[in-house]
């Protein structure tokens, strides 16, 4: 049987049919071209043929080679870089206001005696425009909470709220030195109950002196230089911002303060009678930041100075080794930092204070180290408070550092939970009236979130209520 393909090749026309004479009888003065050749045939003289009777021209060139697909070069559009320091403070701007959230009518604004007032637990207070204008000025408001959703500043009282603020109170009220650290679970609330201490000392007159990011000081993050005739290490440039902080939050009460020991040791004119205020914003220059610091230290020991509230956020991250390094290309630890060091001393009880004083460390989760001393120390010291028998080091572990067990050597703890039904109310009334949250405020709903919540974890009920809200800002 024949294929048929065959056939479909017989049926198909020859093309020599069709084609020109000129084309099947190629002349004898032409040079024999090879089959399938793109080369245009030359004479004798080397020259390219132009044959105008076929119509074809020597449009191809000898040597060149065609590129098909070049990609082109995409035009570069040069924008002027961010300035030095661009990029982080818009990382941590904070928004303390948002016109488009509804005013909330017949609220109360905080003061030095509800916040002590067990009535007060629930409610929601605002805050004065001279208490913001200082908690701004010592970064007590944090870029990751929800400022920038209401119309102005509020917080929720809770009991701990009024726990800490009447500890703060009665042991300042003693002259007693107040040593707590603050811990919980994570986003529970702890930096919030770090800003109502913060305002507690505002609203009571004291010298507050607050360091809102730790890690920032063992990092590697900023300038450090050795301080003569010494093991410790100073950061001029955190040092002088710092300076600036405190005079900016305390400047009606240092003002009222005069200097009463002779500083002629510093590198700046520093005159008997100055007021501490004065003393305090003597300097802007790095280099002289670390002594005046120290003579301003000095002056608040004394006898008949206003009570001091240092706090410090992150406490874990300058209980490790710091990323320093010294001359000789050693780690550095953090207590050997300036700083640190300052903090450390008073949190541990070897700094003592006559007028009273009230010693801060409040622990994060968020990006804690795990500092298996630290871990152990709040362990002791959590069985202390309690009364229970306090747990021995484990034997088989050699990498315990006795200098975190030194500085939290009889500190007291706050464990920071979740809000109770009552308080998780207030503040869900408090967002309905702003006009956040949408759903009705009855037991069923409160309930639910709270349940949702984790037992009332503020951060969790803030996830849960607001996040349609915080998803299309």
């Amino acid at each position: 049987m024949a294929s048929a393909n065959c056939w479909r090749c017989l049926a198909r026309p020859s093309q020599r049919l069709f084609s020109p004479a000129s084309f099947l009888t190629p002349s004898s003065s032409l040079a024999p071209a090879a089959a399938f050749s793109t080369a245009a045939q030359l004479n004798a003289g080397g020259k390219v043929v132009q044959r105008s009777d076929t119509g074809l021209s020597g449009h191809i060139r000898i040597g060149k080679r065609l590129v098909l697909g070049k990609k082109k070069r995409r035009q570069t559009v040069k924008t002027k870089p961010p300035a030095p320091g661009e990029r982080k403070a818009f990382r941590k701007r904070i928004q303390l206001s948002n016109n488009n959230a509804l005013e909330v009518p017949g609220l109360g604004e905080l003061t030095a005696e509800n916040i002590l007032s067990s009535g007060s637990v629930g409610s929601v207070v605002g805050l004065p425009l001279e208490l913001i204008d200082q908690l701004r000025a010592t970064e007590a408001f944090k870029p990751t909470q929800t400022w920038g959703l209401f119309r102005s500043p509020h917080m929720l009282i809770r009991q701990e709220t009024v726990n800490l603020a009447k500890q703060l109170t009665d042991t300042i009220n003693k002259k007693e030195t107040l040593r707590l650290v603050v811990t919980g679970d994570r986003a529970s609330g702890k930096s919030i109950l770090g800003l109502q201490a913060l305002a507690t000392g505002f609203m009571n007159n004291w010298v507050v002196i607050n360091i809102p990011e730790a890690q920032e000081l063992t990092t590697g993050a900023t300038e450090y230089s050795q301080i003569p005739n010494s093991e410790q290490f100073s950061q001029p440039v955190y040092t002088v911002k710092l300076l600036q902080a405190i005079h900016k939050a305390n400047q009606s009460v240092l003002s009222q303060y005069k200097t009463e020991l002779d500083h002629m040791h510093l590198p700046v004119a520093v005159t008997r009678g100055m007021t501490l205020a004065a003393l305090v914003s003597v300097t802007k220059e790095p280099e002289f930041a670390w002594p005046v610091f120290q003579a301003f230290w000095k002056e608040l020991l004394l006898p008949g100075r206003p009570p001091v509230l240092f706090t410090l956020d992150g406490l874990s991250h300058i209980m490790r080794i710091s990323d320093y390094r010294s001359p000789a290309f050693e780690l550095i630890h953090s207590h050997d930092l300036s700083l640190v060091r300052l903090f450390t001393d008073a949190l541990g009880g070897k700094t003592q204070f006559a007028n009273g004083a009230a010693i801060l460390g409040i622990c994060t989760k968020g990006n804690s180290p795990a500092i298996p001393s630290m871990e152990k120390a709040l362990e002791q010291a959590a069985a202390t408070q309690a009364g229970t028998p306090v747990p021995e080091r484990d034997p088989f572990f050699a990498k315990y550092d006795q200098r975190v067990f030194e500085a939290l050597n009889g500190v007291k703890l706050l464990n920071v939970k979740g809000v109770s039904k009552q308080e998780a109310r207030g503040l869900m009334e408090y967002w309905a009236a702003s006009g956040i949250l949408r759903t009705r405020v009855d037991e069923k709903n409160v309930s639910e979130k709270w349940t949702m919540a984790g037992s009332g974890i503020l951060g969790e009920m803030e996830r849960v209520a607001l996040y349609d809200v915080r998803v299309t800002m």
